[in-house]
C-alpha cells in the first residue's frame, strides 16, 4: 500500500494532493528495475550512502533523496555546475570525494529522454536551462513527478541529466521501495573545476 506523504506547514503535516493523471500516467510506464554502479561526489568526510534532504531538481526539500549518475563525466558535470554557476558555495574552500556505489531498485521509474519528461507533463524546454535563482520554474513539476513516484512505492528514478549527455540516478533512501547501496569504491578527492 502506498505511504501517506504530506507537505509541512507551521508544523502541521498537510495532506499533498496528487494529480490523478500523473499517477495514471506513471503507472503505464511502469517500473524497471536496475542493478549496477553508480558515481556520486560529496563533500569529503560525509559518508556518499547519506541522502540530502535540502531539495532539488527531483526532491522537494525534506524527501531525503541521494542524487548519482550513471557515467562519472555526469557526475563531474553536476558538481561542476552547483559550485559555479548554480549554489553559492565558495568552492576553493571545500573538499570533494568520488565515490562509485554500487545500487538495486527493484522499482525504478525510467525516463530515458526528454519526450518520457513530456509525456508527464515537463516542459522540456525548460530542463537545465534556468540559472538556478529560478530553479523553481522547471523544478516544481519534476518534483511532482519524483514525489508521486514515491507515494507509488518506486525506488528512485532513472532520468537524463541536465548537465550531460548520460543518464541520473535518483534514489528514495526510505519507505517500502527503497534500494540496496553499497560503497564500491572511493575513488579519492576530484577537482571539479579542472575537469
Amino acid at each position: 500500500m502506498p505511504q501517506s506523504s504530506g507537505d509541512r506547514s507551521h508544523g502541521l503535516l498537510v495532506p499533498l494532493i496528487r494529480e490523478p493523471a500523473l499517477l495514471r500516467a506513471i503507472e503505464a510506464i511502469g517500473s524497471v528495475s536496475f542493478s549496477g554502479q553508480v558515481w556520486r561526489i560529496v563533500l569529503d568526510g560525509r559518508d556518499p550512502r547519506e541522502p540530502g534532504v535540502t531539495g532539488g531538481r527531483w526532491s522537494p526539500t525534506g524527501v531525503p533523496v541521494l542524487y548519482s549518475s550513471l557515467e562519472k563525466g555526469g557526475a563531474l558535470s553536476e558538481m561542476h555546475y552547483h559550485l559555479t554557476r548554480g549554489q553559492s558555495v565558495p568552492p576553493s574552500r571545500i573538499s570533494l570525494r568520488l565515490y562509485r556505489l554500487n545500487v538495486a531498485i527493484d522499482r525504478a521509474l525510467r525516463l530515458p529522454d526528454l519526450a518520457a519528461l513530456a509525456y508527464l507533463g515537463v516542459d522540456v524546454g525548460r530542463y537545465g536551462a534556468l540559472a538556478y535563482a529560478r530553479r523553481d520554474r522547471e523544478y516544481t513539476r519534476l518534483q511532482e513527478i519524483a514525489e508521486a513516484a514515491r507515494f507509488l512505492e518506486f525506488g528512485g528514478l532513472l532520468v537524463p541529466s541536465a548537465r550531460a549527455d548520460c543518464m541520473n540516478a535518483v534514489l528514495f533512501t526510505d519507505g517500502p521501495g527503497a534500494p540496496s547501496i553499497e560503497i564500491h569504491r572511493d575513488e579519492g578527492l576530484v577537482d571539479v573545476l579542472q575537469t
